[in-house]
């Protein structure tokens, strides 16, 4: 198979979905790689890196997109990259479907198969392929949130740990996965106040247990999330349902009560956001303020560390992406429920349950 690797043109996205050393592996299986000239230099990889690694060079995306069977991307496709879908192609990336009908048209009209990095499910119900970008961005959360607190980005003027004899910051995070729990391990290590909410009291527990008193661990329910953001200044949403839209748990009512510039920042903006008066922002102009409080929801939140990210990334996806790439995805997806998963649209069809109910469609299993 030829597998292709197109530089990211959403905005300010400087990863690469595969490093050289993945390029190798593609090569050890018996497959072709071929890589955009330039796609991994943001991340910290040269032409030569791939070529060394066994992969040819392109010198447009439009070649890749043309000549590959299988293109594995960072992001979704962008409209520009439209034109490039066509029957029988395979595309592995982060997706998010549920929260952009316009690709999924796209997808669906053009019959492309699309493979979700985010819908990829184990039998445990976890996300391994969100792992690694969920531990970065709840990392990261903390230390974008700290910037937006300072005055001169509309913040309240509150350091995070505090100073002698002056009070922390209070960091409210709203959901208890892997990006929440990255995100609350920070923000209790730099010294602030520090409390996270989840509806499940199993995973409660076991956030009590694996942080201990550093951490307040909060049931989630409308009456607590609502004193929960008055009194906080800075909350991070990080609430997943795999394949499916954010659900929208903080209403513009409870935005307009917070603290005048409290900080909200929206994880979950990928799959359209946790709150109601968030909105999908970039790097080039990451914030905007609304009903007083401070909103950082910028979509692609790892690219601020792309050598990082495009390592991670890697180590998760290479994997299944060698799976497919040896044995297609209907065979892939028989022998692996993970792979069958994270299958998202096939042959003009939605197959992943959760996307179809998000775009109000009948799902249709091509195993089925």
């Amino acid at each position: 198979m030829i597998v292709g690797v197109p530089t990211e043109i959403k905005a300010d996205e400087r990863r690469v979905s595969l490093t050289p050393a993945g390029a190798a592996a593609f090569r050890s299986h018996g497959h072709r790689v071929l890589v955009q000239r330039g796609a991994g230099v943001a991340s910290g990889f040269s032409d030569q890196d791939y070529r060394r690694a066994g992969a040819a060079i392109a010198a447009s995306g439009a070649q890749v997109w043309q000549r590959s069977e299988m293109v594995l991307k960072v992001k979704e496709p962008q409209a520009a990259e439209y034109r490039f879908l066509r029957p029988g192609l395979i595309v592995f990336t982060y997706l998010h479907l549920a929260a952009d009908r316009r690709l999924a048209r796209e997808m669906l009209v053009r019959r492309v198969s699309g493979i979700g990095y985010e819908t990829i499910e184990l039998e445990d119900r976890s996300l391994p392929l969100l792992a690694p970008m969920s531990e970065v961005a709840g990392r990261l959360a903390i230390q974008v949130g700290a910037w937006c607190l300072q005055a001169r980005n509309g913040g309240r003027g509150v350091l995070l740990s505090g100073a002698p004899g002056v009070r922390p910051a209070k960091v409210v995070v709203v959901g208890g996965g892997i990006a929440g729990l990255n995100a609350i391990r920070v923000a209790a290590g730099v010294g602030a106040e520090a409390t996270i909410m989840d509806i499940n009291p199993i995973r409660l527990r076991y956030l009590n247990d694996v942080l201990g008193s550093r951490v307040m661990t909060v049931m989630s329910n409308r009456a607590t999330l609502s004193e929960e953001l008055l009194a906080a200044d800075l909350v991070v949403g990080s609430v997943l349902v795999p394949g499916a839209r954010a659900p929208r748990l903080v209403t513009a009512e409870m935005v307009s009560r917070m603290k005048p510039g409290a900080v909200l920042v929206d994880l979950s903006i990928d799959q359209g956001g946790i709150s109601e008066t968030s909105r999908p922002t970039t790097h080039a102009e990451p914030t905007f303020i609304r009903g007083g409080v401070v909103h950082y929801c910028v979509t692609n939140m790892p690219a601020m560390v792309p050598h990082t990210s495009t390592y991670a990334l890697t180590n998760a996806t290479l994997h299944y992406a060698l799976e497919v790439a040896d044995r297609g995805v209907l065979e892939a997806g028989a022998r692996n429920k993970a792979i069958r998963w994270g299958l998202n649209t096939y042959d003009g069809r939605v197959a992943h349950p959760a996307v179809a109910e998000a775009l109000r469609v009948k799902p249709h299993s091509p195993w089925e």
